[in-house]
């Protein structure tokens, strides 16, 4: 008996694929690889090292995040996407060669006030209309001039923004803001970019300077449709096992509360995954997880380690059967839809418990 616990299995190989249909589409584009929250779950030691001869730098939320990569030699520049979040980060910055996003008068007088080794590159976040980050946009000349001014900043000033409906086809919202973005950005030198996962599918014209891409480079769609359909290929497959086959009664319940009861004699699959893996508790019942070149329902609720399947009365399950999640053979994106939740929630929600295994 030789039973695997939940595991993530992620291909570097499905990664390099995935970049390389990014460059496809953005050939101009210098590219910011995001690999925030351990890359969206994937790892990111392993992401960043496979990506790093491919890419022009890195996108990160945290400088605990950068500071992680540096650690583990890479060298390539690294961006902090939301800005630096105290004085004192500054000169860690400037000895590690990270830039930082400025979005607020605070980051602004740190900068000016700083005294520093050698000066950070800047890129000024400007709000387009996501009205979470960045400078307004009769603030922008303001922000410009200090910051060209300022000696601790890098001559060499970038501008970012970031759409909030790219993936909305149909919407005019993202022309608008792009729109927002090139005017108030005309006439000042600086490279520019706005264009994240969606910007670099749908809007050809965003891609600018640099692009950024996140959820894309893993394969995953950021709409309700699946990455196989923009030529992407899944970075993980979430697999596990059947640690038990159960023969099943009519008219019985199975797990906590009773909420499911079988309509007919059955098998049930016992699952070793649950919410303590990262996999959802409250996902709907019939949710589909793939045995043995088929979708079988998850059945009851969701427990700690495990879930439990409706196998069919003539299944031929065995203990030790592999089960996937999600990956290749069942896209994240169908779970995503089916259970109202956003891929992005789901990957970056599995927890430490978890395996990880690098394939090929």
């Amino acid at each position: 008996m030789n039973m695997k616990p939940a595991t993530a299995k992620i291909s570097s190989s499905a990664l390099k694929h995935n970049i390389q249909v990014i460059k496809q589409k953005a050939p101009n584009s210098k590219i910011i690889a995001v690999v925030k929250a351990n890359a969206y779950g994937h790892g990111v030691v392993f992401a960043s090292s496979v990506l790093e001869p491919l890419v022009d730098g890195f996108g990160v939320a945290r400088l605990e995040e950068a500071l992680a990569l540096r650690a583990n030699g890479i060298i390539k520049p690294i961006l902090l996407l939301e800005g630096f979040f105290s004085p004192k980060d500054l000169p860690i910055m400037a000895v590690s060669n990270i830039q930082t996003v400025v979005h607020n008068e605070e980051q602004l007088v740190a900068l000016e006030q700083a005294e520093l080794s050698n000066p950070i590159k800047v890129w000024l976040k400007i709000d387009t209309g996501m009205h979470r980050l960045g400078v307004h946009l009769a603030q922008v000349d303001d922000f410009y001039q200090r910051l060209k001014a300022c000696e601790n900043i890098a001559p060499e000033l970038g501008f970012v923004s970031h759409f909030s409906r790219a993936d909305e086809l149909d919407s005019d919202y993202t022309q608008c803001q792009l729109s927002r973005f090139l005017t108030a950005t005309e006439n000042k030198v600086g490279e520019r970019s706005i264009a994240a996962s969606g910007g670099i599918l749908f809007w050809a014209d965003s891609h600018l300077d640099w692009i950024r891409p996140g959820i894309i480079m893993y394969g995953i769609s950021p709409n309700e449709r699946i990455g196989k359909e923009y030529g992407l290929k899944p970075v993980m497959t979430l697999t596990s096992s059947l640690i038990a086959v159960r023969e099943h009664q009519q008219g019985e319940p199975v797990g906590y509360g009773g909420v499911w009861v079988s309509p007919t004699k059955t098998k049930i699959g016992v699952v070793a995954i649950g919410y303590g893996d990262g996999y959802p508790r409250n996902i709907p019942e019939n949710t589909p997880v793939y045995v043995n070149g088929r979708l079988v329902p998850i059945v009851g609720r969701v427990s700690m380690d495990m879930l439990t399947v409706d196998l069919g009365i003539n299944s031929q399950d065995v203990v030790g059967d592999e089960v996937i999640l999600w990956g290749k053979e069942l896209p994240i994106e169908e779970i995503a839809n089916k259970t109202g939740l956003l891929s992005y929630e789901l990957i970056t929600k599995l927890t430490p418990r978890v395996l990880t295994e690098y394939i090929d």
